[in-house]
């Protein structure tokens, strides 16, 4: 296999990675930072406020890009796998 090839798709699969966790992280951070100023503001120190809505959101958020983000790794999967041929014959040659 060439160097070139195993870099194509490393590469591919880490910004696989990174687009299809991005839409719940950031979903998550954003509700974080905002109950967290909401706690600040009233002063209120309820250790369940923070992780509750953060949850909430997640999973809100999974149901949201949970088709764009299958689709993605699917896709992935496939150019990976349509690939395989190739890798065949470089390696016989």
């Amino acid at each position: 296999m060439s160097q070139e090839l195993v870099i194509d798709i490393i590469q591919n699969a880490v910004m696989v990675t990174i687009v299809a966790s991005a839409p719940p992280l950031i979903i998550g951070l954003v509700v974080g930072v905002i109950v967290s100023i909401f706690q600040a503001v009233t002063s209120i120190q309820e250790p369940t406020m923070a992780f509750v809505p953060k949850i909430v959101a997640v999973l809100f958020s999974l149901i949201i890009f949970g088709y764009f983000m299958l689709n993605t790794v699917i896709e992935y999967t496939s150019n990976l796998i349509s690939t395989i041929p190739s890798v065949v014959d470089i390696i016989r040659n």
